[in-house]
This record gives C-alpha cells, sequence and structure tokens, in this order.
C-alpha cells in the first residue's frame, strides 16, 4: 500500500511514519504538514490509505476529505488519526475506514491499516471486474482475423477490410476493396460467424459491412438501396429490411423510416 500522512505536528509524523515503516504491506509513505500540501500530492500522486489528522491551519481534515470527495475523483482509503474525539460520527458518515485517538499505540494504528488493506483489496477487485468486459473486449480487437484458404494457402484477413459477401451457388465471394476469394462455404455459416464483426445480411445471397455503409433510400416497391463507400450500390430485400436496424447503434429523427 502507499500511504499519505497529513499531520502538522512533528512527533505525530515521525510515530504514524515509524508504525508505517514497520509493516511488509507499506509499499511507500509521504507526508504532507497541512491540508494544502496533501491537496497538492494527491493531486500528482497515487495513494492508498490517508492519514489524517483533523485539527489543522487554514484547512482542517474534514474540509480537506470535503473538498476531495467534490472533486468526484476515486479517494484512498481515509483513516483519522486525531485528538479530538468528538467528530468521531462526521467520520464514519465520510465513510472514513477508522477513526484512531491520539495518544495511539501501534497494535491500535495496526488495526486500522489492517481494515484499510482489506478495503483496498475489496476496490481493486471490484475495480478489475469493472475493467474485465473492457480488457477482454481490448484482447478480441487485436486478435480478430479470420482465416481463409486460398490458392493452396492460409490466409489472415481483417474482417474491417472485406465489403461484403456473396452467395455464389456453394461457394461464397469474399469482396474486398483491394480484391476478392471464392471460399467453399454457405452464406448461412457465414451470417452466424461475422454477425460480431459487424455483417448485416440485406439479401439472401448477400451480407455488407456495416462499417461500409454510407447511404439508405427507400423505393417505392418498399426495398431499400445501400450506398457503399467508394460507390457501390445494394439493393435491401423486403423480408431482410428489419435487419437494417443494425447499421447502425443510435437513430435520430428516423422513427418511420423503416416502419414502411
Amino acid at each position: 500500500m502507499r500511504v499519505l500522512i497529513v499531520d502538522d505536528e512533528p512527533l505525530a509524523q515521525a510515530e504514524l511514519a515509524r508504525v508505517l515503516s514497520a509493516r511488509r504491506d507499506i509499499e511507500a509513505f509521504d507526508t504532507a504538514s497541512d491540508a494544502i500540501e496533501a491537496r497538492d500530492k494527491i493531486g500528482s500522486t497515487s495513494y492508498d490509505v490517508l492519514l489524517l489528522d483533523i485539527s489543522m491551519p487554514e484547512i482542517s481534515g474534514m474540509d480537506l476529505l470535503d473538498q476531495l470527495q467534490d472533486n468526484k475523483r476515486s479517494l484512498p482509503s481515509v483513516i483519522f488519526v486525531t485528538a479530538h474525539e468528538e467528530h468521531a460520527i462526521e467520520a464514519f458518515e465520510k465513510q472514513a475506514v477508522d477513526y484512531v485517538l491520539k495518544p495511539f499505540s501501534a497494535e491500535r494504528l495496526g488495526e486500522a491499516l489492517n481494515r484499510a488493506a482489506q478495503k483496498t483489496a475489496s476496490q481493486r477487485k471490484l475495480k478489475l471486474l469493472e475493467a474485465l468486459p473492457l480488457l477482454q473486449e481490448t484482447a478480441r480487437t487485436h486478435s480478430r482475423k479470420i482465416a481463409i484458404k486460398a490458392k493452396g494457402r492460409i490466409l489472415l484477413i481483417d474482417p474491417r477490410e472485406v465489403v461484403s459477401i456473396h452467395a455464389e451457388g456453394n461457394y461464397v465471394l469474399l469482396k474486398k476493396e483491394s480484391g476478392s476469394y471464392l471460399l467453399r462455404e454457405s452464406i448461412s455459416d457465414m451470417v452466424s460467424k461475422l454477425a460480431q464483426y459487424g455483417f448485416v445480411r440485406i439479401h439472401r445471397s448477400v451480407l455488407v459491412n456495416a462499417s461500409f455503409v454510407e447511404e439508405i433510400r427507400p423505393f417505392p416497391t418498399g426495398e431499400y438501396g445501400l450506398r457503399i463507400r467508394g460507390g457501390g450500390d445494394y439493393t435491401v430485400g423486403r423480408t431482410y429490411k428489419k435487419n437494417l436496424k443494425a447499421l447502425a447503434e443510435f437513430w435520430f429523427g428516423t422513427d418511420t423510416f423503416l416502419a414502411k
């Protein structure tokens, strides 16, 4: 754990530092002699625990905590270390981990630090769980390739570069801006395998990459036309017009556009 001692009394600072130095779970600690110095250090360094006095010149420990909470940033676990017992209820209302009265013993401060360590470990686990979907998505993004067999070789292709896929009898034709590949696959299999990459079925024999679609136009027949980046045009069958919703995450001012 990284700890910041905030106390204007040199003797109190020294005793807190002595207890911290004896613990194996303390990675490093700093000291601040007032709230202003503490605020600057918290702004530039990440701490797990704040050992905070209440009575200090200019800005009290309580006021400092209020300022930090108003900034809506992630705060260290706070342990108040003070000679003033009358602020205990307010301290716990502000989500303090513990409230240690001076003069304190090493054992009493150790108990408070143990509580802070448990809270820090729980917060790290929670942050990891919250970040896990993003980490998994990032990993998938970096490995998003499809492997195809072409002319006796296995080619790894970025699906984001594929414009469309067309059924050709027992084969499918993958079209890129720079070329195409004929594969012995069914269009149905391609639908299930490539939906995660943003491919949308617009006809019984055609899939398009949503990222290439620039324009949708309604036709009097009830069908729709798609304009693809680079100038290509496709017709959307009436059976598949419901799939057009998948082309964009948000639709603005288009409530009745696809309801025809």
